[in-house]
């Protein structure tokens, strides 16, 4: 045992040789290096791999022995002050450290393939081997310094990989806006650090917690100034977690590699935002406002976020809302003191979001491959349909990590959400009812996702293997130009409609007239039209399932979706009295001794069932109104109502729909939160520049100009009264006499 701790120092540089070596290969050898670059993924998973064995091996050494591991050495001493380097090897750090390497290998060994193309190949490995080495040194960093310096190359890593693909302004723009918006959670980060070293005089952990615990015991700092600096310290949480009101980027950072999005997005660099305040929990844990803060940021993500993936079209955007939203759930159980909960969800959410992101590539990576897809239209949800047939395999993962996430038992997510949930109503009620309405909104945005992807028809409407458009298939539009605008509003929760053209039904593909539809066609969800049984044949290109490389990680991931949950559980023995911990409360058992810690793990096994009965009520209910919602409807233009019957009916069925309207418009515009920063920030930014640029060169600048101008003219002035004519001295001296009489006559006549 002490020979595994005495080496684990060794964690973090194990992956590093890896970037070093490929950008030295690009350097001096680019043409070998080049050619041999599918060689690099074998060096990125094998050294990610004798990682994980090593936190496997940690982590059964703290469960078996409960023991916590540090080891510090001095970089830098100047009299009083020392700043200290090490690791740190806890519960917290394990857990950690299982997820970054299991999730980090599967992710690598999907990527080999999904980046197999991409001219970027090399710095894309490149990139994310030194994200795996900088995510390693943040776990287990023993001191705030430590921290925050791997942090910062966490978030710079994350940088380069959302804005990977640099030559596409979407990318770029997505890169800046991440960098920007974690860059103000990272400035408080740094000054809640400064003012805790001002404050404890330490930055290491151990000698932190307990200076900090002794001075909020004995009264002896000021309070606001220490709620202060805790809240900095939080902020850095809420950007790298995506939490209210630093969430923008998270959305926008899916313009990266779908990897990217699994690993970076979904189960490591987000939740590194809640790897620190579960570091930081004892200095949170007492300050009451603090926590409650925590859980009031927690909630408003949780529902947020759930609001804004009802409608989106993207289907990495609308994952990237999901995680922000479990991710809430998180916040919200840190807040609460639910510190296993916490980490339960961080781990079960990890792994099936990464199932989910990973589906979301098969998915992308299929319709790329019919000819004339662009990547805007692969990731459109409305644009795609019927890809049961076409990728069963995906299909089914893709499933099993939405029926996951949705909480339906016995997945892995259900444990920990109904944890999660039980504790809400112990702390809130009304937080516990927004977050059970919100799983009910889980359910239903998820099996939206699922609905619009596989269910119904495929859409035809693409290119041959040839390249030219197939005149077979044709989009028929029934309002024409001059119709869009009136029914544009009536089809917004509905992408398009799926119609079946039999032989015997006669139209016109070049429709000039507008005709007015029935108001049964808003129940129609189901995208683009398809026209069969002509008698010309081609070959078409459809959608196909992704190779064996892909499909792997997916189907491993399926795996922990499903059982992951099991480290949770806590099982009862025949006598209730003692209690067979779980494995998740034995390995966190030394972290810390809180109050309610061991309540928590006594079950009250009726008063589970009873609570799980309504939170999986409540999710069917969410996948019930999905299905109503976004059911696949095939009809034939002879069910249409195209003779202008129904107008009423239509406009009865519009008024009534302006709730569903604005309920749309807030969730596909993103809660109007963007633009609001938009006009605020960068706007009211600008134009603040605009009037400091006009008073520094009007006013500041006028004023110096006018000094100069004004000595100068004086000068000339001058310059012609010292001619050295006496006759000149005699009128000045006179000038001045009078003006002088004139000044003492009218002040004696006032005084008089």
């Amino acid at each position: 045992m002490e020979h595994i701790y005495q080496y684990s120092w060794i964690i973090p540089f194990l992956t590093f040789p890896v970037p070093m070596l490929i950008g030295a290969g690009l350097l001096l050898f680019p043409a070998t290096t080049k050619k041999l670059r599918r060689m690099w993924a074998f060096p990125n998973v094998l050294l990610l791999t004798i990682v994980m064995i090593f936190a496997i091996d940690l982590s059964i050494q703290q469960i078996n022995s409960s023991f916590i591991y540090q080891y510090i050495w001095s970089w830098t001493i100047n009299n009083d002050f020392s700043l200290e380097f090490g690791h740190l090897i806890d519960p917290l750090t394990s857990i950690l450290l299982i997820l970054i390497t299991t999730v980090g290998i599967m992710v690598l060994f999907y990527s080999d393939n999904y980046m197999s193309h991409d001219q970027g190949y090399l710095r894309f490995f490149a990139y994310m081997s030194f994200f795996n080495t900088s995510m390693l040194g943040l776990v287990t960093s023993s001191n705030l310094i430590q921290i925050y310096i791997f942090w910062e190359l966490v978030g710079m890593c994350s940088y380069l990989l959302i804005g990977f693909w640099f030559t596409r302004p979407s990318a770029s723009n997505a890169c800046q806006k991440a960098f920007v918006t974690n860059r103000v959670g990272d400035f408080g980060l740094l000054l809640g650090i400064l003012g805790l070293y001002w404050i404890t005089g330490s930055f290491e952990f151990r000698d932190l917690f307990k200076i900090f615990n002794n001075l909020i015991y004995n009264n002896q700092v000021n309070l606001g100034f220490v709620t202060l600096c805790t809240f900095l310290l939080f902020s850095g949480s809420i950007a790298k977690s995506a939490q209210f009101p630093l969430h923008v980027w998270l959305p926008d950072a899916m313009e990266g590699p779908t990897p990217i999005s699994a690993l970076i997005h979904a189960a490591t660099m987000v939740a590194a935002g809640i790897f620190l305040v579960a570091r930081l929990f004892p200095l949170f844990l007492v300050i009451p406002y603090i926590m409650n803060l925590i859980a009031l940021i927690g909630i408003i993500t949780v529902f947020l976020a759930a609001t804004l993936a009802l409608a989106q079209k993207d289907i990495k955007r609308s994952l990237a809302y999901s995680t922000m939203s479990q991710l809430g759930y998180t916040m919200l159980a840190l807040g609460m003191g639910s510190y296993r909960g916490a980490l339960f969800h961080l781990i079960t959410h990890a792994y099936s979001k990464a199932l989910l992101f990973l589906g979301s590539g098969s998915i992308i990576h299929s319709m790329e491959a019919i000819v004339g897809y662009s990547p805007d239209k692969s990731q459109n949800m409305g644009l795609m349909g019927g890809l049961t047939k076409h990728i069963p395999i995906t299909k089914t993962s893709f499933l099993l990590g939405t029926l996951s996430l949705c909480g339906i038992p016995p997945f892995a997510c259900f444990w920990s959400k109904d944890e999660i949930l039980n504790d809400s109503w112990l702390y809130s009620p009304s937080f516990a009812i927004i977050a059970w309405f919100t799983a009910g909104l889980t359910a239903f945005y998820m099996f939206r996702i699922y609905l619009l992807i596989f269910e119904g028809y495929f859409n035809l409407n693409c290119k041959n293997y040839s390249g030219k458009k197939n005149s077979s298939f044709y989009s028929i539009s029934f309002w024409g130009k001059e119709g869009s605008k009136t029914f544009n509003k009536n089809f917004r929760l509905l992408p398009l409609l799926i119609l079946k053209i039999n032989n015997n039904e006669k139209t016109s593909f070049f429709l000039k007239n507008t005709y007015k539809i029935d108001g049964n066609i808003r129940n129609m969800t189901w995208p683009f039209i398809t026209v069969n049984n002509f008698n010309t044949k081609r070959i078409f290109s459809y959608p196909r399932e992704s190779d064996n490389t892909m499909l792997f990680p997916m189907l491993v991931f399926v795996l922990f979706s499903v059982f992951i949950g099991a480290i949770g559980i806590p099982f009862n023995q025949f006598n209730q009295e003692e209690l067979k911990l779980d494995i998740l409360s034995k390995l966190l058992n030394p972290s810390f001794n809180l109050l309610h810690e061991n309540e928590k793990n006594s079950v009250d096994w009726y008063e589970f069932v009873t609570n799980a009965t309504f939170s999986v009520s409540i999710t069917f209910f969410g996948i019930f109104i999905a299905s109503s919602f976004y059911k696949p409807v095939y009809l034939s233009l002879q069910n249409l109502n195209l003779s202008g019957k129904g107008k009423k009916g239509l406009k009865k069925k519009i008024l009534s729909d302006k709730i569903i309207n604005v309920i749309y418009n807030w969730s596909y515009n993103r809660g109007y939160i963007d633009s609001f920063y938009t006009i605020s920030f960068i706007r009211g930014i600008r134009k603040l520049a605009e009037l400091i640029y006009f008073f520094d060169k009007r006013i500041i600048d006028g004023i110096i100009n006018g000094v100069g101008v004004t000595s100068f003219f004086v000068g000339e002035s001058i310059k012609y009264a010292g001619s050295g004519r006496i006759s000149s001295y005699l009128l000045l001296y006179v000038f001045y006499a009078v003006i002088f009489l004139l000044i003492y006559s009218f002040f004696s006549f006032q005084f008089q």
